[in-house]
């Protein structure tokens, strides 16, 4: 099963971004019918689930242009090239809420939509945290804080419909026990 089933004929590079990238690919099918693959790339990212001592997260209420909502998510970000994704947690937790872990538990990594992007995230319980204020991005960004059991409610009712903070909240708080 190793050996790739769809083989190559033809990459044509459409677009280099700052976040993503996109390449378009003629595939020969194992039928030999060819077809075409269109790729967007991605570096990586890091979503962190951060949990305070009393069982509180901390999550991040935030504009996403790309479906023109306000949407409550877990802190995240795309991991800078050559960056580490210990490093990425760190910066992402500070930038976003203020905070800095004492310690981290790897709760899954995923590949959000590999019908077409390259994408792998990687999801973080984040403990025993602390303040730690940095300069933030040019983010609106307004910081909310709930107990886990609430915002595995929020996912149940639909409030929160980010796949990342789905998968990140419903993971901690079983792991927690929310």
């Amino acid at each position: 099963m190793s050996e790739p089933v769809e083989r190559t004929i033809r990459v044509q590079r459409i677009y280099d971004g700052q976040v993503v990238g996109l390449r378009v690919e003629e595939v020969e099918l194992p039928s030999g019918r060819r077809t075409i693959r269109e790729i967007v790339e991605h570096r990586g990212a890091v979503g962190i689930v951060p949990v305070t001592q009393h069982g509180d997260v901390l999550l991040v209420r935030q504009y996403r242009k790309a479906v023109d909502q306000w949407l409550v998510e877990i802190p995240a970000g795309t991991i800078e090239p050559g960056e580490e994704i210990e490093a990425c947690l760190e910066r992402e937790l500070a930038e976003e809420v203020g905070v800095r872990a004492g310690r981290y538990k790897k709760l899954v990594t995923f590949f959000p939509s590999p019908g077409f992007l390259t994408e792998v995230l990687h999801i973080y319980l984040a403990m025993d945290l602390t303040p730690h204020v940095v300069d933030r991005e040019e983010e609106e960004l307004q910081v909310i804080q709930v107990p886990l059991a609430q915002a595995k409610e929020m996912v149940h009712r639909g409030e929160i419909k980010d796949a990342k903070s789905i998968i990140g909240i419903l993971l901690a708080a079983d792991l927690v026990g929310a």
